[in-house]
Protein backbone atom coordinates (compact mmCIF):
# COMPACT_ATOMS: atom_id res chain seq x y z
CA UNK A 1 0.00 0.00 0.00
CA UNK A 2 2.93 2.31 1.08
CA UNK A 3 4.53 1.34 -2.47
CA UNK A 4 1.81 2.09 -4.08
CA UNK A 5 0.70 5.53 -2.18
CA UNK A 6 4.79 6.61 -3.04
CA UNK A 7 4.68 6.06 -6.78
CA UNK A 8 1.14 7.58 -7.14
CA UNK A 9 2.95 10.36 -5.23
CA UNK A 10 5.74 10.37 -7.67
CA UNK A 11 3.67 9.80 -11.18
CA UNK A 12 2.17 13.40 -9.45
CA UNK A 13 5.11 15.17 -8.88
CA UNK A 14 6.17 14.53 -12.59
CA UNK A 15 3.48 15.64 -13.69
CA UNK A 16 3.77 18.99 -11.86
CA UNK A 17 6.56 19.34 -12.68
CA UNK A 18 6.32 18.74 -16.72
CA UNK A 19 2.77 20.85 -16.08
CA UNK A 20 5.18 23.66 -14.64
CA UNK A 21 7.28 23.79 -17.52
CA UNK A 22 5.18 23.51 -20.13
CA UNK A 23 3.08 26.51 -18.14
CA UNK A 24 6.69 28.15 -17.54
CA UNK A 25 7.63 28.43 -20.64
CA UNK A 26 4.13 30.06 -21.85
CA UNK A 27 4.53 32.78 -19.06
CA UNK A 28 8.16 33.91 -19.59
CA UNK A 29 7.48 34.00 -23.32
CA UNK A 30 8.28 36.27 -24.97
CA UNK A 31 11.79 37.45 -23.32
CA UNK A 32 13.74 37.64 -26.17
CA UNK A 33 13.36 38.88 -30.25
CA UNK A 34 10.41 37.04 -32.34
CA UNK A 35 11.41 36.28 -35.90
CA UNK A 36 8.80 36.72 -38.65
CA UNK A 37 9.46 34.59 -41.72
CA UNK A 38 7.90 36.32 -44.24
CA UNK A 39 8.31 34.02 -47.88
CA UNK A 40 8.07 36.90 -50.22
CA UNK A 41 10.60 39.77 -51.16
CA UNK A 42 10.06 43.00 -49.43
CA UNK A 43 7.19 45.26 -50.62
CA UNK A 44 4.55 42.59 -51.04
CA UNK A 45 1.53 42.11 -48.64
CA UNK A 46 2.66 39.95 -46.48
CA UNK A 47 6.23 41.95 -46.11
CA UNK A 48 4.56 45.38 -45.68
CA UNK A 49 1.50 43.68 -42.97
CA UNK A 50 3.93 41.91 -41.12
CA UNK A 51 6.31 44.76 -40.35
CA UNK A 52 2.86 46.92 -39.89
CA UNK A 53 1.35 44.63 -37.45
CA UNK A 54 5.03 43.61 -35.92
CA UNK A 55 5.24 47.52 -34.89
CA UNK A 56 2.55 47.10 -32.72
CA UNK A 57 3.42 44.12 -31.43
CA UNK A 58 6.67 44.84 -30.17
CA UNK A 59 5.35 47.77 -27.85
CA UNK A 60 2.55 45.33 -26.82
CA UNK A 61 4.78 42.05 -25.70
CA UNK A 62 7.92 44.06 -24.89
CA UNK A 63 10.34 42.11 -27.75
CA UNK A 64 10.95 43.33 -31.24
CA UNK A 65 9.78 41.35 -33.93
CA UNK A 66 12.36 40.82 -36.79
CA UNK A 67 11.07 40.59 -39.93
CA UNK A 68 13.30 37.67 -42.11
CA UNK A 69 12.11 37.93 -46.09
CA UNK A 70 12.72 34.27 -47.75
CA UNK A 71 11.40 34.77 -51.13
CA UNK A 72 11.35 32.03 -54.02
CA UNK A 73 9.42 29.26 -54.78
CA UNK A 74 5.92 31.31 -54.62
CA UNK A 75 6.42 31.60 -50.80
CA UNK A 76 7.34 28.04 -50.52
CA UNK A 77 10.76 28.11 -49.45
CA UNK A 78 10.04 30.37 -46.38
CA UNK A 79 7.28 28.36 -45.37
CA UNK A 80 9.11 25.06 -45.08
CA UNK A 81 11.92 27.52 -43.17
CA UNK A 82 9.17 27.86 -40.37
CA UNK A 83 7.76 25.12 -40.44
CA UNK A 84 11.26 23.46 -39.43
CA UNK A 85 11.58 26.17 -36.59
CA UNK A 86 11.49 25.25 -33.04
CA UNK A 87 7.93 25.43 -31.50
CA UNK A 88 8.64 27.69 -28.58
CA UNK A 89 6.90 30.81 -30.23
CA UNK A 90 10.23 33.06 -31.17
CA UNK A 91 9.49 31.91 -35.12
CA UNK A 92 6.53 32.66 -36.86
CA UNK A 93 4.87 32.72 -40.37
CA UNK A 94 4.03 35.88 -41.50
CA UNK A 95 2.06 34.99 -45.25
CA UNK A 96 -0.68 35.13 -47.60
CA UNK A 97 -3.24 33.21 -48.92
CA UNK A 98 -0.66 31.72 -51.30
CA UNK A 99 -0.17 29.31 -48.42
CA UNK A 100 -3.87 27.90 -49.25
CA UNK A 101 -3.14 27.38 -52.84
CA UNK A 102 0.00 25.76 -52.51
CA UNK A 103 -1.27 23.16 -50.29
CA UNK A 104 -2.49 21.42 -53.61
CA UNK A 105 -0.49 23.30 -56.37
CA UNK A 106 2.86 22.05 -54.76
CA UNK A 107 3.70 18.43 -54.33
CA UNK A 108 6.94 18.74 -52.84
CA UNK A 109 7.05 21.53 -50.63
CA UNK A 110 8.62 20.43 -47.73
CA UNK A 111 6.02 20.74 -45.30
CA UNK A 112 2.53 20.10 -44.65
CA UNK A 113 -0.04 23.13 -44.51
CA UNK A 114 -2.85 21.56 -41.96
CA UNK A 115 0.16 19.46 -40.08
CA UNK A 116 2.95 21.50 -39.36
CA UNK A 117 1.61 24.76 -38.45
CA UNK A 118 -1.36 26.42 -36.00
CA UNK A 119 -3.08 29.17 -37.74
CA UNK A 120 -2.41 31.90 -34.56
CA UNK A 121 -4.23 34.96 -36.50
CA UNK A 122 -5.52 36.65 -39.44
CA UNK A 123 -4.46 40.78 -39.90
CA UNK A 124 -6.27 41.74 -43.01
CA UNK A 125 -7.31 41.04 -46.10
CA UNK A 126 -8.04 43.14 -50.12
CA UNK A 127 -9.10 42.25 -53.01
CA UNK A 128 -6.58 41.52 -56.13
CA UNK A 129 -6.33 43.95 -59.70
CA UNK A 130 -5.85 43.24 -62.75
CA UNK A 131 -3.30 46.07 -63.85
CA UNK A 132 -2.06 47.75 -67.33
CA UNK A 133 0.82 50.00 -67.77
CA UNK A 134 0.18 53.35 -68.83
CA UNK A 135 1.64 51.82 -72.05
CA UNK A 136 -1.29 50.01 -73.04
CA UNK A 137 -3.86 51.03 -75.51
CA UNK A 138 -6.54 49.46 -73.11
CA UNK A 139 -8.96 51.68 -71.28
CA UNK A 140 -11.51 48.73 -69.35
CA UNK A 141 -11.47 45.27 -69.46
CA UNK A 142 -13.08 44.66 -72.48
CA UNK A 143 -10.44 46.33 -74.34
CA UNK A 144 -7.17 44.52 -72.75
CA UNK A 145 -9.45 41.24 -73.51
CA UNK A 146 -9.57 42.40 -77.07
CA UNK A 147 -6.02 43.54 -77.42
CA UNK A 148 -4.57 40.81 -75.75
CA UNK A 149 -5.94 38.53 -78.65
CA UNK A 150 -3.45 39.59 -81.14
CA UNK A 151 -1.34 41.37 -78.40
CA UNK A 152 -0.63 38.44 -77.07
CA UNK A 153 1.15 39.65 -73.78
CA UNK A 154 2.61 37.60 -70.48
CA UNK A 155 0.94 38.83 -67.35
CA UNK A 156 3.34 39.17 -64.19
CA UNK A 157 2.29 38.02 -60.98
CA UNK A 158 3.81 38.06 -57.13
CA UNK A 159 4.45 33.94 -57.72
CA UNK A 160 3.25 31.17 -58.90
CA UNK A 161 0.35 30.04 -56.20
CA UNK A 162 -0.26 33.17 -55.29
CA UNK A 163 -4.08 34.15 -55.31
CA UNK A 164 -3.34 37.49 -58.09
CA UNK A 165 -1.59 34.11 -60.30
CA UNK A 166 -5.29 32.49 -59.97
CA UNK A 167 -6.99 35.28 -60.16
CA UNK A 168 -5.31 35.81 -63.67
CA UNK A 169 -5.22 32.39 -65.00
CA UNK A 170 -8.98 32.02 -64.30
CA UNK A 171 -9.42 34.91 -65.87
CA UNK A 172 -7.38 35.17 -68.89
CA UNK A 173 -6.57 31.65 -69.56
CA UNK A 174 -10.07 29.97 -68.39
CA UNK A 175 -12.77 32.30 -68.93
CA UNK A 176 -11.35 34.50 -71.73
CA UNK A 177 -9.65 31.72 -73.53
CA UNK A 178 -6.48 34.18 -74.11
CA UNK A 179 -3.10 32.41 -74.60
CA UNK A 180 -1.08 34.79 -72.30
CA UNK A 181 1.77 33.32 -70.40
CA UNK A 182 2.06 33.85 -66.66
CA UNK A 183 5.50 35.70 -65.45
CA UNK A 184 6.11 34.50 -61.72
CA UNK A 185 8.57 37.20 -59.68
CA UNK A 186 9.15 36.91 -56.11
CA UNK A 187 7.01 38.87 -54.35
CA UNK A 188 4.60 41.61 -55.55
CA UNK A 189 7.21 44.37 -55.23
CA UNK A 190 9.33 43.26 -58.18
CA UNK A 191 5.99 42.13 -60.39
CA UNK A 192 4.86 45.70 -59.47
CA UNK A 193 8.06 47.11 -61.28
CA UNK A 194 7.92 45.00 -63.86
CA UNK A 195 4.68 46.34 -65.04
CA UNK A 196 5.23 50.10 -64.76
CA UNK A 197 8.52 49.15 -67.43
CA UNK A 198 5.80 47.11 -69.53
CA UNK A 199 7.88 44.32 -69.32
CA UNK A 200 5.46 42.39 -69.34
CA UNK A 201 2.89 45.24 -69.34
CA UNK A 202 -0.24 43.26 -68.11
CA UNK A 203 -0.06 41.94 -64.26
CA UNK A 204 -1.95 40.92 -61.52
CA UNK A 205 -1.51 41.58 -57.78
CA UNK A 206 -3.37 42.78 -54.57
CA UNK A 207 -4.22 46.41 -54.58
CA UNK A 208 -2.05 47.69 -51.83
CA UNK A 209 1.38 46.81 -53.75
CA UNK A 210 -0.05 48.75 -57.11
CA UNK A 211 -2.16 51.54 -55.30
CA UNK A 212 0.44 54.09 -55.43
CA UNK A 213 1.22 53.62 -58.73
CA UNK A 214 -2.34 53.59 -59.77
CA UNK A 215 -3.17 57.37 -58.44
CA UNK A 216 0.10 58.47 -59.57
CA UNK A 217 -0.86 57.37 -63.20
CA UNK A 218 2.21 54.96 -64.26
CA UNK A 219 -0.40 51.78 -63.71
CA UNK A 220 -4.09 51.50 -64.73
CA UNK A 221 -6.38 49.22 -62.60
CA UNK A 222 -9.26 47.53 -64.68
CA UNK A 223 -11.24 45.98 -62.73
CA UNK A 224 -11.10 44.15 -58.64
CA UNK A 225 -11.78 41.18 -57.65
CA UNK A 226 -14.10 41.74 -54.96
CA UNK A 227 -18.23 41.78 -54.42
CA UNK A 228 -17.99 45.53 -54.01
CA UNK A 229 -15.81 48.18 -55.38
CA UNK A 230 -13.39 49.59 -52.71
CA UNK A 231 -13.36 52.82 -51.45
CA UNK A 232 -9.57 53.30 -52.83
CA UNK A 233 -10.34 52.89 -56.04
CA UNK A 234 -13.96 54.20 -56.50
CA UNK A 235 -14.08 54.40 -60.07
CA UNK A 236 -12.18 50.51 -60.78
CA UNK A 237 -15.32 48.33 -61.21
CA UNK A 238 -15.38 45.02 -60.45
CA UNK A 239 -14.97 41.81 -62.35
CA UNK A 240 -18.90 40.83 -62.27
CA UNK A 241 -19.10 45.06 -63.18
CA UNK A 242 -16.77 44.43 -66.12
CA UNK A 243 -18.83 41.38 -67.27
CA UNK A 244 -16.42 38.68 -65.98
CA UNK A 245 -19.14 36.91 -63.31
CA UNK A 246 -18.20 34.25 -60.60
CA UNK A 247 -14.23 35.24 -59.60
CA UNK A 248 -14.59 36.95 -55.95
CA UNK A 249 -10.49 36.28 -54.61
CA UNK A 250 -8.94 38.04 -52.13
CA UNK A 251 -5.76 37.77 -50.64
CA UNK A 252 -4.65 37.40 -46.79
CA UNK A 253 -2.75 38.08 -44.96
CA UNK A 254 -1.80 35.78 -41.46
CA UNK A 255 0.39 34.38 -39.13
CA UNK A 256 1.30 31.05 -38.19
CA UNK A 257 3.35 29.49 -35.50
CA UNK A 258 5.01 26.04 -35.98
CA UNK A 259 2.64 22.93 -34.61
CA UNK A 260 3.72 21.84 -31.02
CA UNK A 261 3.60 25.45 -29.89
CA UNK A 262 2.13 25.50 -26.90
CA UNK A 263 -1.13 26.80 -26.58
CA UNK A 264 -0.90 29.64 -24.10
CA UNK A 265 1.55 30.95 -26.60
CA UNK A 266 -0.83 30.93 -30.01
CA UNK A 267 -3.22 32.58 -27.32
CA UNK A 268 -1.43 34.98 -26.25
CA UNK A 269 -0.06 36.17 -29.76
CA UNK A 270 -3.63 35.68 -31.29
CA UNK A 271 -5.00 38.37 -28.35
CA UNK A 272 -1.70 40.72 -29.18
CA UNK A 273 -3.13 40.57 -33.03
CA UNK A 274 -6.43 41.44 -32.28
CA UNK A 275 -5.49 44.06 -29.45
CA UNK A 276 -3.42 45.67 -32.23
CA UNK A 277 -6.36 45.59 -35.03
CA UNK A 278 -8.67 47.53 -32.12
CA UNK A 279 -6.14 50.43 -32.35
CA UNK A 280 -7.31 53.50 -34.25
CA UNK A 281 -3.70 54.00 -35.76
CA UNK A 282 -3.35 50.72 -36.94
CA UNK A 283 -6.81 50.89 -38.70
CA UNK A 284 -6.17 53.85 -40.12
CA UNK A 285 -2.82 52.58 -41.96
CA UNK A 286 -4.43 49.44 -42.84
CA UNK A 287 -7.36 51.45 -44.58
CA UNK A 288 -4.92 54.26 -46.37
CA UNK A 289 -3.23 50.77 -47.92
CA UNK A 290 -7.13 49.27 -48.74
CA UNK A 291 -6.58 46.55 -46.49
CA UNK A 292 -9.87 45.53 -44.50
CA UNK A 293 -9.22 44.64 -40.79
CA UNK A 294 -9.88 41.02 -39.65
CA UNK A 295 -8.80 39.60 -36.69
CA UNK A 296 -10.83 36.88 -34.52
CA UNK A 297 -9.78 33.84 -32.39
CA UNK A 298 -7.08 31.03 -33.50
CA UNK A 299 -10.04 28.77 -34.28
CA UNK A 300 -11.93 30.81 -36.84
CA UNK A 301 -8.69 31.37 -38.78
CA UNK A 302 -8.39 27.46 -38.44
CA UNK A 303 -11.40 26.81 -40.36
CA UNK A 304 -10.95 29.53 -43.07
CA UNK A 305 -7.51 27.84 -44.01
CA UNK A 306 -9.39 24.95 -44.64
CA UNK A 307 -11.82 26.81 -46.59
CA UNK A 308 -9.73 28.34 -48.02
CA UNK A 309 -7.49 25.26 -49.05
CA UNK A 310 -10.70 23.67 -50.56
CA UNK A 311 -11.38 26.52 -52.43
CA UNK A 312 -8.08 27.16 -54.35
CA UNK A 313 -7.21 23.39 -54.84
CA UNK A 314 -10.93 22.69 -57.03
CA UNK A 315 -9.27 26.30 -58.70
CA UNK A 316 -5.61 24.44 -59.54
CA UNK A 317 -7.35 21.22 -60.66
CA UNK A 318 -10.11 22.43 -62.70
CA UNK A 319 -7.60 24.77 -64.67
CA UNK A 320 -5.13 22.35 -64.37
CA UNK A 321 -2.44 24.85 -62.97
CA UNK A 322 1.39 23.26 -62.46
CA UNK A 323 3.94 24.64 -60.06
CA UNK A 324 7.07 26.19 -61.70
Amino acid sequence: MRTLARSAFFVAACLCASCSRGGGQAQGWPNKPIRFIVPFAPGGPADTIGRLIGYKLSSDLGQQMVVDNRPGAGGNIGTAAAAKSAPDGYTALVTTSAFAVNATLSTASGYDAEKDFIPTAIIASQPNAIIVSATVPAQNLAELLSWAKTAKPGFATPGSGTTPHLTAEHLFRSIAGLDMTPIHFKGAGPAITAVIGAQPPVGAAAISTALQHIQSGKLRALAVSSAKRIAALPDVPTLAEAGIAGIEDYTWIGIFLPAGTPSAIVKRLNDAVNRALRDAETRAQLDRQAYQPVGGTPEEFRDYVRSEIGKWGKVVREANIQPE
